[in-house]
């Protein structure tokens, strides 16, 4: 769970500032070295993978209960 969102965001802002937009293979390559890293930490993989799920599904129901109604324009 992100402790400082606001941090992360300016973050990736100023990466895009110096860096531009990345391609498939850039972001691929710095992905996996996060992946790494994680597991290193021992923070990944989750202890257990279903840990919150009951939340996921509320979340993914209200989200596509949205999405289904018609606009009110």
């Amino acid at each position: 769970m992100m402790k400082n969102a606001g941090l992360v965001r300016a973050l990736e802002d100023e990466f895009l500032r110096q860096e531009g937009r990345l391609d498939h293979a850039r972001a691929l390559a710095i992905f996996t070295g996060m992946w790494e890293e994680a597991v290193a930490l021992g923070v990944l993989p989750p202890k257990d993978p279903m840990e919150g799920i009951d939340v996921d599904i509320r979340v993914a129901r209200i989200l596509n209960s949205c999405s289904s109604r018609p606009s009110r324009g």
